[in-house]
């Protein structure tokens, strides 16, 4: 999944770079490479971090089996 993202950045960079002013070519990575890559591995990575908090609620939903009393 990120080698596509590195790939789709290195391409609007390139287009960037061609752009007759730095304005342009700014505005041209910002709303061609960096808003769309950056949303769509937002909603690609859902699923993810879905499961990363269900994981992390279920350990802390655990009890503690530390001994508490000194021996």
């Amino acid at each position: 999944m990120y080698i596509i993202a590195i790939a789709w950045l290195y391409v609007t960079f390139l287009m960037a770079a061609t752009e007759p002013s730095v304005t342009a070519g700014i505005l041209t990575f910002f709303f061609y490479g960096l808003l769309p890559c950056g949303l769509l591995m937002w909603i690609l990575g859902t699923s993810q971090r879905k499961h990363k908090k269900a994981l992390l609620e279920e350990e802390l939903s655990q009890p503690d089996r530390t001994d508490s009393q000194a021996d």
